[in-house]
């Protein structure tokens, strides 16, 4: 509930030369707050989200936000929540941007599922899967925009009172994790701790197949009612995704066929590259294997589930969660204790083999996307490391916002390390000049063998005439290579002059001649005309020996 009473800091101000007129609060969390509005240009009510005041005064945060908002506005989906505009105001003597959403009728998936919880024990497995599948329609746009969510949870997915899902909140996550606020600049890692994946935990880069490992988390609990990865402080959750393996589902739901565990096991690998390659790929599987399914209700084991992730870490390897250190907006600042010797390589352990709902029952509350009835309690924002109990949702737990510093995940990071010097590749080039040579990947192929698949280039003008840096303007971004074939990259880069080196990586969820990583990262910014040498990482199309 605002500071201002129960109808929010900005009730009865406008925005936007009067267009936008605030009323009720309707939800806030740690980043942002959210009104009911009226559009007075179009007649119609829309759902407004105002940065708080912290975020909002810095300009760098300011401009990345608007553009990333601009970037979400043009992803036009049915399952997407639909972005109108955004801009900037003062509200309250402070410089606010803000966003005018899709103002949705219907309720958080989260609520979807407690309410089949409390009937059914879990959420039955077609219903489950083909939520999901509609959820992986939404990540299939904007993987295709170049738009990586990095905050899929059930509280960033609405459900409306037609029983359509809605994925929401797509443009303030990538803002977070690519501004420069105060935050960022400090090294912190930001994220809903039960829904990161291995590679977030880690602070490494992350590109789709993020957004695939945190959706088969998502998929976990709604097929058995708990989270696969349950702790007490944030930081061993987050150890627990890097090290542990979760349990098959049917462990917990017994009416759950191989085809589920088979699914979810392979959306958690450790290794992106063992996951599903893309979301269209894991949408098929979702809707192949729902098809499949005889409804039958969920058949949960009394007991039986995931038991106290990150053990024998939560104490030793990180500090116990502070919750009573200052922090803005109720949120808490972790202390960083220092980490001992890393742990065992996460990406090399091998994962147990690899995901559906009836038509909702009850009401609907009416409230924006992302956010709980008023009166509730907010779900977590984005990239807050928010505890919440592994079990039903709405347990008593300690649900309070958390931010962490990435120096205090150094015992993770330790474990990234690691995990850098055993990714497998069959052979290295490092003879790219200015014009860039590289060897053939494999002179022979191995049974599983995928062949090159040259449709996938990239266009030379984004070498040429790449995007001007957000932070400096006399820098741009990196482009992005990854997934590209090698072929239309080289030439890529030779347009622009830049140099580059190749290593060959077996991977066979790629065509052979595939970019399967990049160093540095896509994003990155760099003098243009001093970018140095680009490492890529290259698939042979050859099954990881």
């Amino acid at each position: 509930m605002s500071q201002d009473g129960a109808h929010g800091r900005y009730a009865g101000q406008a925005l936007a030369g009067g267009r936008y007129q605030l009323r009720d609060l309707l939800g806030e969390g740690g980043m942002a707050s959210v009104h009911l509005a009226y559009d007075a240009v179009l007649d119609r009510q829309v759902a407004i989200k105002t940065l708080h005041t912290e975020l909002g005064r810095e300009q760098a945060f300011r401009e990345r936000f608007r553009r990333e908002a601009q970037a979400v506005a043009k992803l036009t989906h049915t399952n997407i929540v639909s972005v109108f505009d955004t801009g900037e105001d003062e509200l309250n003597g402070m410089a606010t941007p803000y966003i005018v959403m899709e103002y949705v009728e219907g309720r958080p998936l989260g609520s979807v599922l407690e309410e089949d919880i409390r009937q059914y024990g879990a959420m039955p497995a077609d219903k489950a899967l083909k939520v999901t599948a509609d959820v992986l329609a939404a990540l299939e746009i904007s993987h295709e925009k170049g738009l990586v969510h990095r905050d899929i949870k059930p509280g960033n997915v609405m459900v409306t009172k037609r029983g359509v899902v809605k994925v929401m909140d797509f443009g303030i996550a990538r803002a977070m994790q690519s501004g420069v606020t105060s935050m960022t600049q400090t090294g912190m890692v930001v994220g809903t701790p039960q829904y990161l994946s291995p590679e977030q935990a880690l602070g490494r880069g992350v590109d789709a197949r993020s957004d695939l490992y945190s959706v088969g988390i998502m998929l976990f609990q709604l097929v058995t009612g708990r989270l696969p990865f349950d702790a007490d402080s944030p930081l061993a959750i987050a150890y627990a995704h890097v090290q542990e393996e979760p349990v098959a589902p049917s462990s917990v739901n017994r009416a759950l066929p191989p085809a589920v565990d088979a699914l979810v096991a392979r959306a958690l690998r450790k290794n992106p590259n063992e996951r599903f390659p893309t979301a269209e790929s894991m949408r098929d599987e979702c809707l192949r294997i729902a098809a499949s399914l005889q409804a039958a209700p969920p058949s949960i084991v009394p007991g039986a589930g995931p038991t106290q992730s990150g053990s024998g870490v939560g104490s030793a390897v990180f500090p116990p969660v502070d919750r009573t250190a200052p922090a803005p907006h109720g949120q808490v600042q972790t202390p960083y204790q220092p980490a001992p010797a890393p742990v065992a390589n996460p990406y090399g352990q091998p994962t147990p083999a690899p995901g559906y709902g009836y038509p909702q029952q009850g009401g609907y509350q009416t409230h924006p996307v992302g956010y709980g009835p008023q009166g509730a309690a907010p779900t977590p924002p984005p990239y807050t490391m928010a505890p919440q109990q592994a079990g039903r949702p709405g347990g008593g737990r300690n649900r309070r916002p958390v931010v962490v510093g990435s120096v205090a995940v150094a015992a993770v990071v330790a474990v990234g390390l690691i995990v850098a010097l055993t990714l497998r590749h069959t052979g290295d080039d490092t003879r790219g000049g200015s014009g860039g040579s590289s060897a053939s990947a494999s002179a022979s192929h191995r049974a599983g063998y995928r062949p090159p698949d040259t449709t996938r280039r990239i266009d030379t003008t984004k070498c040429t005439d790449p995007q001007e840096s957000y932070s400096d303007p006399d820098k741009i971004e990196l482009p992005d290579f990854r997934y590209k074939d090698i072929g239309s990259v080289k030439e890529c880069l030779q347009a622009a002059g830049w140099k580059w080196d190749i290593k060959h990586e077996d991977d066979n969820t790629w065509g052979e001649g595939t970019v399967l990583n990049q160093f540095p990262e896509q994003g990155t910014d760099v003098d243009q005309d001093d970018v140095g040498t680009i490492e890529l990482r290259v698939s042979t199309g050859n099954p990881p020996q």
